[in-house]
């Protein structure tokens, strides 16, 4: 039986965000993710969630100057103390929150910096933070992102996920695999879940439409064979639902959109 989180960086966005987490319980939801909590205190955010009854399964680490464009600091060459400075933050607020997977985005490759160095840099910066990770019971989550949504990204392909996880060599590092990237990229998505799956390097999963990153039941993804597949392969994780709500000429709430779940959620009081 899948368990879905909700996106609240993505779903519930005609609600202020302290909102979205009572909104997300009220359509049956157990388990939240976002992209950044930091413009909150740990501790306000743990409120929502203790009065939510809701579980926060994932946020991802600082990523830099993220309105200039930056898309994380892993793969930088020179950043190494910032990329330090930003795990520090993020495993102090996953230990707040008791959020068990930080997402660590890997960034984009700077002009002039050659893909070899990108990848020691990479591979030096997540071999440091695993083991602080660890000591805090955490694991960082590594995500191949597509080129067509983030151009010049470092890490964007499954099996280049999971070679850089075998370089790292931490048992707590984990591939998250979105399968909205993943089908853009290469497709083929039940083979590559057969094929990885069972590697137990998959630490997270999460899902959207494709091609317009809208709800699952549009596009291109037959998502109940997938999740099907997932229960078959004994997956215990989580699948993160982080897709964009359509819109029409008004503005419609996230939950009008959710009837592709409503099987594997709790009904509504």
């Amino acid at each position: 039986m899948p368990r879905f989180a909700a996106n609240l960086s993505m779903l519930y966005n005609e609600l202020d965000f302290l909102d979205r987490f009572a909104a997300a319980a009220a359509d049956g939801f157990t388990a939240v993710e976002y992209l950044f909590p930091y413009a909150y205190a740990p501790e306000e955010l743990a409120a929502r969630l203790q009065a939510n009854g809701l579980q926060q399964v994932l946020f991802n680490a600082p990523p830099g100057d993220w309105d200039g464009g930056e898309r994380g600091l892993a793969c930088i060459s020179g950043r190494e103390a910032e990329f330090a400075d930003g795990i520090t933050q993020a495993l102090r607020y996953a230990q707040a929150l008791n959020c068990p997977r930080v997402h660590v985005m890997a960034g984009k490759v700077p002009e002039g910096m050659s893909p070899e160095l990108a990848r020691t840099t990479y591979v030096a910066n997540l071999k440091a933070a695993a083991p602080r990770a660890a000591a805090a019971g955490v694991n960082l989550l590594i995500e191949p992102i597509n080129q067509r949504d983030m151009p010049g990204f470092f890490l964007s392909w499954q099996a280049q996920a999971h070679e850089l996880i075998a370089e790292i060599g931490a048992d707590n590092v984990k591939v998250q695999m979105d399968l909205y990237h993943a089908q853009i990229m290469e497709g083929d998505l039940a083979m590559k879940i057969r094929q990885y799956l069972p590697t137990g390097r998959v630490g997270h999963i999460q899902i959207a439409g494709v091609p317009e990153r809208h709800e699952p039941d549009v596009g291109e993804i037959h998502h109940p064979y997938l999740f099907a597949l997932l229960d078959e392969l004994g997956f215990d994780g989580w699948i993160g639902c982080e897709y964009r709500p359509r819109r029409g000429a008004v503005p419609r709430g996230t939950g009008e959109g959710l009837g592709w779940i409503r099987p594997w959620l709790p009904a509504k009081g």
